[in-house]
């Protein structure tokens, strides 16, 4: 096996998150956090997962962290934009995810954390009122105040690197237009303030134009777009999202591969949960809750083929209900209704009720995220990283692929592609 020729991590790594809310802070605090020792990383597979290295018969089990040469967290300088101006310790602490006696143990970080003004446009995000935005005539000149912005943090934190995440509230639904297909008709229309153009593409542009990373954790189009894609592969940029995986749709990703593997038929798929964050007050607009159904219903047909399998699964009713309900924060209630049946017929269900923690779920694939994507930055990888699929609810893929959405297939994907990078055989499980 050829080995992937690999750039040494020297130097600090910029992360910048588009959002500095419920999402972002959590997984900086968390980050601090662990760095100084004082909790574990829990959910990351950068941190704690171990990764088979030859054969089953050597029981040879390494930390991936240990023999994948990932950015160390010592080295990660954290900033951000945000719509309202609170710092980062501000922001969590109105967040109510972390408590304030783990907030306390990073205080003086957070609170050196300051937002850097924020693109906003109230048509993509009915429900929030930003307060610390940027102005200009054009959209253009917005995206040259992000570029000059990721500029001047390299300079004035001294990072050798940088990665952008977007950690942000939902937009409202957009079907992809004329305007987003070529990179002349996007560069035309951010000139001409195009209405299609979302708050999300213009820092998605920017990031790129630069060469540096971009991952979308919302369902937005941010860079699952042909102009983006070909303005990644211009620069030699890695791309991925969208729409971190991490409660209601995580589960459906295990489930569903389980009825298909077993050839167990499904009726009906009924998904309801209550969210009290911001981004629940986002979602409860029917703009941006489209944008998340959207995302949330293409896991299961993906998966169960329907076309292969007209008797299984032709005709299932698959409904998602998303309800703002603020006594839960961000303590998210996720609730799976499934009827199924089996020999002859029969029917059965499975309930499940996930009692999860939207944040605390994100932030570790955060940190996945952005470590992952500087490696493959350093790898000299570019364009849309489907290797990456498993931490997304609607992974990007390329046109002529289809999307592999079995959470465990795309586990294998991810670790097969580290291996490939650090020149070890692949692993099929034959032996």
């Amino acid at each position: 096996m050829t080995k992937v020729q690999v750039k040494e991590a020297n130097g600090k790594l910029g992360i910048l998150t588009v959002g500095v809310g419920a999402v972002a802070t959590t997984f900086i605090a968390g980050t601090l956090i662990t760095r100084k020792g004082l909790g574990i990383p829990v959910g990351s597979i950068t941190q704690l997962a171990t990764m088979r290295i030859g054969k089953r018969e050597e029981n040879n089990f390494p930390k991936i962290k240990d023999v994948v040469p990932l950015a160390d967290l010592n080295d990660i300088v954290f900033g951000g934009w945000d719509i309202f101006e609170d710092n980062a310790y501000e922001a969590a602490k109105h967040a109510e995810v972390l408590t304030n006696e783990d907030l306390d143990k990073v205080k003086d970080e957070l609170i050196a954390i300051k937002p850097m003004k924020a693109v906003f446009d109230q048509e993509f995000v009915k429900r929030l009122h930003g307060t610390w935005v940027k102005s200009a005539p054009t959209k253009w000149e917005l995206a040259e105040q992000v570029k000059e912005d990721i500029q001047n943090f390299k300079k004035e934190t001294g990072v050798d690197r940088v990665v952008v995440i977007w950690c942000g509230s939902t937009e409202v639904f957009t079907p992809l237009g004329e305007v987003h297909k070529t990179l002349a008709a996007f560069e035309k229309g951010l000139k001409e303030n195009h209405p299609a153009i979302a708050p999300s593409n213009i820092y998605a542009y920017a990031a790129v134009s630069l060469g540096i990373p971009y991952l979308n954790g919302a369902p937005n189009l941010t860079v699952d777009i042909p102009a983006m894609w070909d303005l990644a592969q211009k620069t030699q940029t890695p791309i991925a999202g969208k729409d971190f995986k991490t409660g209601q749709t995580m589960l459906k990703t295990v489930l569903s591969p389980m009825l298909k593997t077993r050839m167990l038929g499904l009726s009906g798929w009924f998904s309801t949960n209550i969210l009290g964050n911001r981004d629940g007050e986002v979602l409860d607009d029917p703009g941006s809750f489209k944008t998340k159904e959207e995302s949330k219903l293409s896991v299961i047909d993906n998966i169960l083929q329907p076309e292969l399998y007209p008797d299984l699964y032709g005709n299932v009713y698959h409904k998602v209900r998303i309800n703002y309900y603020p006594p839960r924060k961000d303590n998210k209630e996720g609730w799976d209704n499934i009827d199924l049946f089996g020999w002859l017929g029969y029917p059965m269900q499975l309930k499940v009720d996930f009692l999860c923690r939207d944040s605390i779920l994100a932030a570790p694939l955060c940190l996945d995220l952005v470590l992952f994507a500087d490696l493959a930055k350093r790898a000299g990888f570019s364009g849309i990283q489907d290797w990456l699929s498993f931490y997304f609810k609607s992974p990007m893929h390329e046109p002529s692929k289809i999307a592999e959405h079995d959470l465990f297939i795309q586990y294998v994907k991810l670790k097969n592609t580290l291996r490939r990078m650090i020149g070890e055989e692949t692993i099929d499980y034959l032996d």
